[in-house]
């Protein structure tokens, strides 16, 4: 099996998978100390990202996000992942910056374009974990479902 994403930062987990309509800056965008989108113009406005495995089509806003995603992970209310469409600097910043600070962040992950995840939009998985495996592997347990589904 090709590997279908590569982790950046952090290592293996399982969340539930959660599917962002739009992109989203974390810097203004999100509540660090709720855990909660809290831009009124984002369509999940008011949805909860704290221990989620979150993909972002694409991510907007300033570089004071790497911050903000700091600030989340010492307050726990930060993703448990993020699968990023594209590589994002500042983001990939701040989780660095969290596991040397606490010892923990999100797992980030670069997406191969050709994954289920990364080509369906919106979210096509409603109560579905995913988990990351140590060698990038992508694994999606929809609810209910005894078997893992290797994508």
């Amino acid at each position: 099996m090709s590997r279908a994403a590569t982790i950046l930062v952090g290592g293996e987990v399982t969340a539930p998978l959660k599917v962002l309509d739009e992109p989203l800056s974390f810097w203004g965008g999100f509540d660090s100390a709720t855990g909660l989108i809290i831009d009124r113009h984002h369509p999940q406005f008011g949805d909860r990202l704290t221990g989620l495995a979150v993909h972002l089509p694409a991510s907007r806003g300033s570089s004071s996000a790497s911050s903000v995603l700091v600030e989340a992970v010492r307050a726990h209310t930060a993703p448990a992942a993020l699968l990023l469409a594209t590589p994002d600097q500042i983001l990939l910043l701040g989780a660095l910056v969290a596991y040397e600070l606490y010892g923990r962040g999100p797992t980030v992950v670069l997406l191969e374009t050709s994954h289920p995840i990364a080509e369906r939009h919106p979210d096509p998985w409603p109560e579905t974990r995913l988990t990351v495996t140590a060698r990038g592997e992508l694994q999606l347990h929809p609810s209910g479902a005894r078997e893992t589904q290797e994508e």
